[in-house]
């Protein structure tokens, strides 16, 4: 296997968009090649700031790459996706994948007809409390999420469940994998035109439930992630990147315990510190190098994207909208 360093570039340098180019720059194994911005005047700043190339067409640094990551708004995915994935160049969509269902499923066939790696940005997946309870997860049976965040006019442009709850459907599909049979949604508009706050209970064909809750119209931020399994219940704070799991002691039922503390014991969970977009971009350079498998394929994000259709849906068909002016 070459260790020739992967050529790599970004496209679309808003705010998440810097930090791909700022860790990309530096990680081991990979040959920076530039970025690309529609805003000359915001590509130009970038490149300053992280001494970089801007190059003058999307073209111009597709010519000069084998491995891009595209953190441009949403509605661009698709167009700017297959532009990509068509000159079999291993792309890392951020999330969502798409704005809709059929632009998600399109750059999952294109990826697969020129066999070229496709990675999607759900960069929960490389959260440190996740990854700290993942050695102790087996059949998570009800999970409970909270994603609430203050209001930020950035990403206002789509309902609350494509902004912050795509997160945690990705997580809960990911953690129960398994068909979902129903979906029961509420929701509401408060500073925008879109739902800002809504809850979703997800029941899955294996009897799991997930209770999910996002809102951008909060005092404080929150993330949390509650995970009730046959043999005990994490508490994962996701925002601090640790948890707690209290599990049931081996034999638990010869203890003659009177107390709850007498027949659980506590784990506390910790996992190495590191960024986790730095994780997620050390993934895909990993896949392309074909040293690792792609952690959150094109499917997966299709999958999640499908799930948050399926919320919008539910809110929309809820007594709550039906009783909106």
């Amino acid at each position: 296997m070459s260790e020739r360093p992967v050529r790599v570039g970004v496209i679309g340098t808003g705010a998440l968009g810097f930090h791909h180019a700022r860790l990309l720059r530096r990680l081991p194994g990979v040959e920076f090649a530039g970025i690309y911005d529609s805003d000359p005047a915001r590509a130009a700043h970038v490149a300053r700031e992280l001494d970089t190339v801007a190059h003058p067409s999307l073209h111009a640094l597709l010519d000069r790459i084998e491995a891009v990551t595209v953190a441009v708004p949403t509605s661009a995915h698709t167009e700017v996706g297959l532009a990509v994935l068509s000159r079999r160049i291993a792309a890392l969509i951020e999330k969502p994948l798409a704005d809709t269902v059929a632009g998600a499923e399109q750059l999952v066939r294109v990826a697969a007809e020129q066999r070229v790696i496709l990675q999607v940005g759900h960069v929960e997946r490389f959260n440190r409390a996740v990854r700290a309870a993942a050695p102790y997860l087996e059949e998570p049976r009800f999970l409970q999420t909270e994603r609430l965040a203050p209001f930020q006019p950035r990403g206002t442009d789509v309902a609350v469940i494509l902004d912050l709850m795509i997160h945690d459907l990705d997580l809960v599909l990911e953690l129960v994998r398994s068909g979902v049979t129903e979906v029961r949604a509420t929701g509401v508009p408060v500073l925008t035109p879109h739902v800002d706050i809504a809850n979703a209970r997800v029941e899955f064909a294996n009897g799991a439930v997930a209770n999910i809750t996002a809102s951008r119209v909060s005092r404080e931020r929150t993330r949390k992630l509650r995970i009730f399994q046959p043999t005990g219940y994490f508490s994962l704070d996701l925002a601090q990147g640790n948890g707690h799991f209290y599990r049931l002691k081996p034999g638990w039922q010869s203890l003659g315990a009177t107390k709850l503390e007498d027949i659980v014991e506590h784990v506390r969970l910790e996992a190495p510190e590191a960024e986790s977009l730095k994780l997620e971009l050390e993934s895909f350079i990993r896949a392309v190098r074909g040293e690792g498998e792609v952690v959150v394929s094109g499917a997966a994000g299709c999958q999640a994207l499908t799930l948050a259709y399926r919320v919008a849906d539910a809110v929309q068909a809820s007594p709550l909208a039906a009783t909106r002016p």
